[in-house]
């Protein structure tokens, strides 16, 4: 497993230091939620989503490689996934991205394309 997956392509117009929490976040089929925290750690850069009340609340934690395309404008982020990914993506909870259980779970969900 590469860190590719955890890394923002050069073209998804991801600003280092830019704030995107409460960005809207846009699966390529659909509003899946609103960015609640995100991280842009070198080797391990990724969005915490929640999705409100399309899946009751849960928290989705999506590997910045997902991210298609950072709209600073419109205040969206697009991710390459579709909504049926992120559904189908393990749970998270608070502290988890330390986890390397849960990351491993995590990229392995998305490498292998569950859709």
């Amino acid at each position: 497993m590469g860190t590719d997956v955890w890394a923002y392509a050069k073209s998804s117009g991801h600003v280092a230091g830019a704030d995107l929490t409460g960005f809207r976040v846009d699966a390529s089929d659909g509003h899946v939620g609103r960015i609640d925290k995100h991280s842009a750690d070198v080797g391990r850069s990724y969005i915490v989503v929640d999705t409100g009340p399309w899946l009751l609340r849960r928290h989705v934690l999506v590997p910045a490689g997902q991210v298609r395309l950072v709209d600073l404008e419109t205040e969206t982020v697009h991710l390459s996934a579709t909504k049926k990914q992120i559904k189908e993506s393990p749970d998270f909870e608070r502290g988890q991205q330390d986890d390397a259980a849960f990351i491993r779970l995590t990229e392995q969900h998305y490498i292998n394309g569950h859709s």
